[in-house]
């Protein structure tokens, strides 16, 4: 029987924006939220905040990446 994979919670993305902050290692952010190191990297990494008008705001923010994994999963599909 194969696994079963949920989605990173709102208050998962929050905790690894804080970390992020903090410059805490991605392995220990996979340890203590008991994710695969891949699924931390591949959310930072497909919600990363980036912007030409606002380059000093260019990071990860949990509620917007939270928002952004939303929209991708109420987009209607072919």
């Amino acid at each position: 029987m194969g696994a079963v994979y949920a989605q990173l919670s709102a208050k998962e993305r929050v905790q690894i924006e804080r970390w992020k902050l903090a410059k805490v290692p991605v392995r220990e952010m996979a340890r203590v939220l008991q994710r695969s190191k891949a699924t931390i990297y591949r959310e930072i990494k497909r919600n990363w905040f980036s912007d030409e008008c606002l380059p000093g705001y260019d990071g990860y923010y949990g509620a917007a990446a939270h928002q952004k994994a939303a929209n991708r999963r109420a987009r209607q599909r072919k």
